[in-house]
């Protein structure tokens, strides 16, 4: 089982005709993702890739009955796009794109509490690498080879070291149930918490990856969660243990602006819920594959 995505999705993908949507949607169509069409304003009408071309993501789902889109749009155009994924019904939406404004993101956030929780989008990203259900559906722009099917989940706002992750773990015969790439801006689709959520519901997914950055509450929010809420283990891992406070870090999410935002105040707040630290980049899947071992 997966969460979010598996190969039932019906995918859209949004900036599709241009070249980096061009690109991803070759990948993920030699992946076995079910692309029933894509949407470029003003191209409506045409083939592109083998499939049909929409000029509104209404349109779109009205003539597929796809749930899932991927976007590729420009950043001065995305928020636009985002909301219109959510206007039309799209269930679940990967934001790639890097760059979005944060007002705009504001905009889309506000947006889509308009809507009832039992019919609002789920949004991951932007400025993520996205997701995969390995052998079932690829969303994004990661290296599908890498990611074996199993049983434990990813989250990540690092892509990059989500993909190091998901290749120790398939070195060391662990699989992935789900990679989920929430991203590393300050305002973002969803959270650890919210993905950690999904994670223990899934009857299939055993015990779950959680890589964290420096900045923001996110995940101290999750360590909360962790120990009120979850009964499946989680090995967590935070990026940034040597970087100075006030400065950026990659991610524009990625600096350390209050208490409990550095690197080493959010492992301690995480061994105190009772999470297991991954102590450097290099020992992820070993140390996930110590707590396997206790898991029935």
């Amino acid at each position: 089982m997966a969460i979010m995505i598996d190969e039932n999705t019906k995918v859209l993908v949004q900036g599709f005709t241009g070249k980096i949507g061009t690109f991803h949607a070759e990948e993920m169509l030699e992946y076995g993702t079910n692309i029933v069409g894509g949407v470029t304003p003003g191209k409506g009408g045409q083939t592109h890739l083998g499939k049909p071309v929409f000029n509104t993501v209404k349109e779109a789902v009205a003539e597929t009955g796809a749930t899932a889109s991927i976007v590729f749009v420009p950043a001065a155009f995305a928020a636009d796009g985002i909301m219109e994924a959510a206007d039309a019904g799209i269930k679940t939406c990967v934001s790639i794109t890097d760059g979005i404004p944060a007002q705009d993101m504001m905009r889309v956030k506000r947006y889509m509490f308009r809507y009832k929780k039992i019919d609002r989008m789920t949004l991951t990203g932007p400025n993520c690498a996205g997701s995969i259900s390995p052998g079932k559906c690829l969303l994004g722009i990661m290296p599908g080879h890498i990611y074996m099917e199993g049983n434990v989940g990813i989250v990540a706002r690092s892509g990059t070291l989500g993909y190091e992750a998901a290749s120790q773990m398939k070195a060391a015969g662990i699989g992935i149930s789900s990679s989920i790439g929430i991203g590393g801006d300050p305002i973002n689709g969803s959270s650890h918490r919210d993905i950690l959520e999904l994670f223990e519901a899934d009857p299939d997914t055993k015990a779950i990856m959680m890589i964290g950055e420096i900045g923001g509450p996110q995940e101290a929010e999750a360590a909360e969660y962790f120990k009120n809420h979850m009964t499946k283990p989680l090995v967590a891992y935070i990026a940034g243990l040597t970087a100075p406070k006030g400065r950026r870090m990659g991610h524009a999410g990625a600096i350390v602006s209050g208490k409990g935002e550095s690197a080493a105040e959010k492992v301690e707040m995480l061994r105190e819920a009772g999470v297991t630290v991954a102590p450097n980049p290099s020992e992820l899947g070993s140390t996930m594959e110590t707590v396997m071992k206790d898991v029935a």
